[in-house]
Order: structure tokens, then sequence, then C-alpha cells
């Protein structure tokens, strides 16, 4: 089982590369590419259709129109993330207000590391090393806090 990263620009790579962190961790297979819902709609109706990846995550800013453009190209789950810029708010709002029957999950801004969890989760519905994974990676995150707490108690 993999994930499909779609980012809306090569700029976008900042946030690709926490989804990607994530996902290498927890050993789960992704295949990352470029695509703009604008400038290349058949690239992106390609990808929707013909990926065999079971999770989308699409990252985009500004409109922030790819990731309902591969919803409503598939019935795969697709993974929203918005990507900050000068006005923030118009891509999370893109994100998050799909009309109805074409869903879009959306994370926090910038949080390819949040998507790439979630699209894991779906995963691990199915997969059992990938479960084990996150339960790993969720307790590593248990241990640090427990860690900071230590060394800043008084």
């Amino acid at each position: 089982m993999s994930v499909q990263i779609v980012l809306g620009s090569k700029s976008d790579m900042k946030v690709a590369e926490k989804a990607i962190a994530v996902l290498k961790e927890l050993g789960v297979k992704y295949k990352l590419s470029v695509a703009s819902a604008h400038r290349t709609p058949e690239l992106v109706d390609k990808l929707a259709s013909e990926t065999d990846a079971d999770v989308f995550i699409a990252i985009a800013g500004l409109s922030a129109a790819l990731p309902g453009a591969i919803a409503a190209r598939t019935t795969k789950p697709v993974i929203g993330v918005p990507v900050s810029g000068p006005v923030n708010l118009d891509a999370i709002l893109s994100i998050v207000q799909m009309p109805p029957g074409i869903p879009v999950a959306g994370v926090g801004l910038d949080r390819g590391d949040n998507a790439a969890l979630l699209a894991a989760q779906i995963i691990a519905l199915k997969d059992e090393k990938v479960r084990k994974a996150i339960e790993k990676y969720r307790q590593k995150m248990k241990e640090n806090i427990l860690r900071d707490s230590k060394e800043v108690e008084v």
C-alpha cells in the first residue's frame, strides 16, 4: 500500500519533505509528483486515475484547488495540506470547504507531517506492519514529552 504525494508547485517541497520523513520512518511507500490543478489539469487527471497508490496527499497554497481537483477524479482518500503564503486563510478554506459528495481531509497549515500520519493511519486499517510503526512513533513522541517535562521541572 502506498501514498501519492502531489505538489501544486515545486516551491511546496519544504512541506512535502515533512510528509516524506514521516512516511519513511513508518515504512510507507510513496511517490512524488508536481501537477497544477490550473496549469496541467490533464496531468492531475492522469495521476488521479492511473496511480496504484491507496491515498493521496495534495499539497498546495494560494487557491489550493489541487486537493479538490484530485478528489473530483478519484474515490480514494485525499488529504489536503494548505501551504502558508501571503493570505493563509485562502488555502485553508479552499481545502476544507469542498462541495457535498467530494470530501477532502484537511490538516493544518504546512503540516505535511500530519498528512503523512493520517495517510498511514488509513493504510494501517489493512496493514499491521504500518499500524505497529504508528504505535512506535506515538510512543516515541510520548517519551520525548516525558523527557522534556523532567528537564524543566522545578
